[in-house]
């Protein structure tokens, strides 16, 4: 293709205008640490993540203009900056909540490591890769988020200012969420929740089932940027879960005595959340497994071709007489990406030499292998990454099946070592999650060079803020992790204490020394006939407690427990924040499951394996079964509001078509008011829920209650919550409906692209 040869961008190579200025970079840098946190938490509660250019770059407009005439190149460095922070919270979120899984604490000194080493992978990789895939391609690979981002950009600069509804969104998403979160207000309940068990003649029809939505922004606007196919698959996933499977544990399980594995409590006893944690969980983590091997296998044939061509392709013409490049051509020298690698390379022999998963010390040749892994590993997977982008886009890059793929090479080679414990485990993790960011930030990277190339940026300029964008927001994202797993954490009373010895633990469980924290809060669920209540209780004598872990245990469910020495018995579970139900995490639950299954081969393999065949017989139905076992996984709560979106996004594309007034004639763009207005909320709901779970840690440790309303108030129904949250639904079709004057500028924009 010979189409670079012609093609002229927005700003021409003679023209100088500021572009990688002090005030770009720092409000790219909070655009990062901002979208950063929003994507890890949206991302470990929903499983999805939704891009950020587009939202950062219609935000840049009206503030640069507020502050005087700002460049489009000045505008792209913001967005480019920015972007860095969602980049490489998709790939940590997708990857180091394992350690969690695995029965590690997630430090935040490395999270910071893998997060930058992984982050900078990405960006030097992608360097040479520039030339060949944006310019050289650049009629073949379309990069459909940078072309969409840079036709926001040029309306920009022509008059057009998009960021009223996403401010709309902003606004109104946060007061809504301001009253609706359970650890701010609280002025109605945050999840409406029915439990149905109807008895005819006894029976107790649809015991253990549930039907409850988490009714928050994020949510909503989410479902209607996936729109209605995904949002319903991923429901469907859900029913089955809720409404099928768990009624027929119960319906089964009732009579039985004692516990049945894993499980800790007879299955009489669990509430529909415990019934979802214990079975329900594991199985969506083995349906998650094997949807994402068969994605992995279904896109092989791509990556193997995406591989072969980007390195067919990348002849570098030594030959040339050297010229000083182009602005638009002027990449960062290869001596630097070069002399960055080794250095990378070096960094991360010495962090995994001087600061080692506990209980995974090796040799230091064997660190050195570790690190060179990573860097084959991430250059494979970011050439790929950076090619595939640039056909499906970055939402649908398969860089989970890619980390499959690095997890199981690493995984097999432990296994022929002999490094089977769970300590390497977390090893592995650790190479996979390095490789997981690069290929995440790589594939966004390109996006944003895209959007450079359209426009005329300096490709050095847009690397460099890159560059800065990573080591900004890793600062967000790790604190975003630590606190979402201490903040959404719960300690739960058993219903009956287990007694265990000390001296004989069982298989799978380690002692974790004594718990450090002097009380915390105990919910005691008592069940009543048919009904539950659950009671708060505070453990005052905390640090007598021993803190038992159980990973792989046949005889006790994974997790962690509070031993109490007096009385020889596990009395409470610990539940963290990350994996609950409130934030399930199924990427990082994906990627223990494949190593434990590898290493360790101690998984309740009954459960993983229904999940298995499950997913089998959707694929047999012609159905992508990596959404349905997504949906199965997650909690009804949230596939139920995400649907809902799904629902308002039909309403609004059917409105459209039917008036002939949506882009491109009949459906809703995702540069349209109806998606700006969405990603505000998406936005709203991840920082006010933040500032909730910062509410959560401030009253653990002060001891003080920040004032909210009290659940006798008469707001507090279910009722209320269904009505607001129907509001709020309301609200995002009125203003979908209602087109921005600068869509048409936009319109102007891509019919002179055509």
């Amino acid at each position: 293709m010979a189409e670079h040869t012609t093609f002229r961008p927005f700003v021409s190579d003679n023209e100088d205008r500021k572009e990688l200025s002090v005030r770009a970079i720092l409000l790219g840098s909070i655009f990062g640490v901002i979208f950063g946190a929003v994507t890890v938490y949206v991302g470990l509660r929903a499983g999805l993540t939704v891009a950020a250019s587009i939202p950062i770059s219609v935000l840049s407009i009206s503030i640069l203009r507020a502050f005087g005439r700002a460049s489009i190149l000045e505008n792209n460095i913001v967005q480019t900056t920015g972007n860095a922070g969602q980049s490489i919270a998709s790939g940590v979120i997708f990857t180091l909540p394992a350690l969690i899984f695995l029965g590690f604490d997630l430090e935040s000194s490395r999270i910071f490591a893998l997060a930058l080493f992984g982050g900078w992978l990405g960006v030097l990789f992608m360097i040479p890769l520039r030339r060949q895939l944006i310019v050289e391609e650049h009629g073949t690979l379309t990069y459909p988020e940078g072309t969409a981002c840079a036709d926001v950009l040029q309306a920009g600069e022509r008059g057009g200012s998009f960021a009223s509804r996403v401010f709309l969104g902003l606004g109104l998403g946060g007061l809504y969420t301001l009253f609706q979160n359970e650890n701010l207000l609280s002025l109605f309940p945050a999840t409406p929740n029915w439990e149905p068990n109807f008895e005819p003649h006894g029976q107790q029809i649809l015991r253990g089932a549930a039907i409850r939505a988490d009714v928050t922004p994020e949510y909503l606007g989410v479902g209607y940027i996936i729109g209605i196919r995904v949002a319903a698959i991923m429901l469907a996933g859900g029913v089955f879960s809720w409404l099928v499977l768990m009624p027929a544990i119960v319906f089964f399980g009732k009579h039985l005595p004692g516990p049945l594995y894993p499980g800790v409590v007879p299955i009489a006893q669990m509430s529909p959340s415990e019934l979802w944690s214990t079975y329900v969980r594991p199985m969506g983590a083995g349906a998650v497994a094997a949807s994402g091997l068969i994605t992995l296998l279904r896109t092989a044939p791509t990556i193997v071709n995406a591989l072969t061509s980007g390195f067919a392709k990348m002849n570098l013409k030594r030959g040339a007489a050297a010229s000083k490049p182009l602005r638009t051509q002027n990449d960062i020298p290869m001596s630097v990406v070069v002399g960055g690698s080794l250095v990378l390379i070096l960094l991360m022999f010495l962090f995994l030499e001087f600061k080692p998963i506990p209980g995974a010390e090796v040799g230091w040749l064997a660190n050195l292998s570790a690190a060179l892994m990573v860097v084959t590993f991430g250059f494979l997977f970011v050439t790929v990454s950076a090619r595939i982008v640039g056909i499906v886009g970055s939402s649908a890059s398969p860089v989970s099946g890619m980390t499959i793929a690095t997890l199981m090479a690493v995984s097999a080679i432990f296994l022929v070592k002999g490094w089977t414990a769970p300590a390497f485990g977390a090893l592995a993790i650790t190479i996979g999650g390095m490789v997981c960011i690069a290929a995440s930030n790589a594939g966004d990277t390109s996006q944003d060079l895209k959007t450079g190339f359209l426009i005329g940026a300096t490709p050095w300029k847009q690397q460099l803020a890159v560059m800065v964008g990573v080591i900004v927001s890793v600062f967000s994202i790790g604190a975003t992790l630590n606190a979402m797993n201490k903040g959404l954490e719960t300690f739960q009373q058993l219903p009956t204490p287990r007694a265990i010895s000390l001296a004989t633990l069982p298989d799978g469980v380690s002692n974790q020394g004594y718990f450090k924290r002097d009380h915390v809060s105990v919910i005691e669920r008592r069940v009543v006939g048919s009904s539950a209540a659950a009671t708060h209780e505070e453990l005052a004598n905390g640090r007598s407690y021993i803190v038992l872990n159980s990973i792989g245990s046949a005889t006790l469910q994974d997790g962690k427990y509070l031993y109490d020495p007096a009385t020889g018995q596990i009395e409470v579970q610990w539940v963290q924040g990350i994996g609950s139900e409130k934030a399930a995490a199924p990427q990082g639950r994906l990627m223990a499951t494949v190593i434990n299954g590898i290493l360790s081969r101690k998984l309740p393999w009954s459960l993983v394996l229904l999940g298995v065949a499950l997913v089998i017989g959707i694929e047999l139905l012609g159905v992508r079964s990596l959404t349905f076992a997504v949906g199965a996984y997650l909690s009804i709560g949230t596939t139920l509001a995400i649907f809902v979106g799904g629902v308002v996004r039909w309403m609004v594309d059917q409105a459209l078509a039917k008036s002939g007034n949506g882009p491109n004639s009949d459906a809703e763009s995702e540069i349209s008011s109806g998606s700006l207005y969405a990603s505000g909320l998406i936005a709203a709901g991840g920082i006010m829920g933040l500032v909730g779970v910062c509410v959560k840690l401030y009253e653990a440790a002060t001891d003080k209650m920040v004032p909210s309303f009290p659940e006798t108030n008469p707001l507090h129904k279910d009722w209320v919550s269904v009505m607001a949250f129907a509001a709020l639904a309301f609200s995002l079709y009125y203003f979908a409906r209602k087109p921005l004057d600068s869509e048409k500028i936009l319109e102007q924009v891509e019919k002179e692209e055509i």
